[in-house]
């Protein structure tokens, strides 16, 4: 089944989301995406029914502002999109930097979602003053409106009417997860979530994060994290404290698109922790998805106790 995927984003969690949906409980009364940039999961999980609600939020208020535009207004967004698109033919360089300086000024939504449709391999980059400065990909224009179009409305059948859309601290969001929920995090990884990042909107503290991650651990939720990884030789990030009691399972993403675009082969290795919560809620069946999974001759997964 193709789920619809209409925000472009590097590092979007979409090639291997089945592989963290196989982990998703049965039971899950709300899934909660603290950091959710393109909300792959969130969509790929409403695409196969793994949860009744979603609550969504980013710390990068544009990009929700995008998300309320597609979810509470599509057909402005679409033909603010498809004007967008029609309006750079002949003139494609040009008229991206006139939309990215229009953009860091005013925050539009479809100035937005066209910078994300057109820049180079759907790879945000941010300056220090947080404004969008990623050029463009000369090779092409962009998203055709009709697919835009496309995924946009898909999107909306999947999540109108049970999605909650925020722009907040993603520690006031955490406070809200219950026992019935589902917190799912890939925040910045460690190593390249520093403020001055390009990749990132904002970065997060790594003892602050740990303290909230314990306080989750303390309450009985039920969480998924993807933290950190290896590609090739580089490995990012400090390892997590044992006393969290995580599972950790390393998938293999695939080649590095970040290494793709440096000119060097090298695949990505994804780590993804399971809190102590819902390893004892997935029982028996957390064995049977391990194994399941150790069939798939690509994605050497490979499973490490806390």
């Amino acid at each position: 089944m193709r789920v619809p995927h209409p925000i472009p984003y590097q590092g979007s969690k979409r090639k291997i989301a089945k592989y963290i949906l196989a982990y998703f409980p049965s039971d899950i009364d709300v899934l909660i995406e603290p950091f959710t940039g393109s909300a792959a999961i969130t969509i790929a999980a409403a695409s196969l029914g793994k949860a009744s609600r979603f609550h969504i939020n980013d710390l990068n208020a544009p990009l929700m502002s995008l998300w309320q535009e597609i979810i509470n207004n599509p057909q402005k967004i679409t033909e603010s999109y498809t004007q967008l698109w029609e309006n750079q033919q002949g003139r494609a360089r040009e008229y991206y930097n006139y939309v990215r300086d229009e953009f860091n000024t005013t925050h539009r939504p479809d100035y937005l979602l066209y910078l994300l449709a057109r820049c180079v391999k759907a790879s945000v980059r941010y300056n220090l003053q947080g404004e969008f400065n990623q050029s463009p990909d000369d090779r092409r224009l962009g998203r055709h409106p009709k697919r835009m179009a496309a995924d946009i409305y898909a999107v909306l059948n999947l999540l109108q009417g049970r999605v909650t859309i925020t722009s907040k601290d993603y520690k006031e969001i955490l406070h809200l997860a219950g026992k019935r929920d589902l917190v799912y995090m890939d925040p910045p990884y460690q190593g390249v979530s520093e403020n001055s990042d390009p990749r990132y909107y904002g970065g997060i503290d790594f003892e602050e994060f740990m303290q909230s991650l314990a306080e989750l651990t303390s309450r009985d939720i039920s969480f998924i994290l993807s933290y950190d990884g290896h590609t090739g030789n580089k490995t990012y990030g400090r390892e997590l404290p044992a006393e969290l009691e995580m599972q950790h399972i390393e998938v293999n993403a695939g080649r590095s698109t970040q290494a793709t675009l440096l000119g060097r082969k090298a695949i990505t290795y994804e780590s993804l922790y399971l809190s102590k919560a819902l390893v004892a809620r997935l029982g028996s069946s957390m064995h049977e998805v391990a194994e399941d999974l150790f069939k798939h001759p690509l994605q050497q997964l490979k499973l490490f106790s806390a």
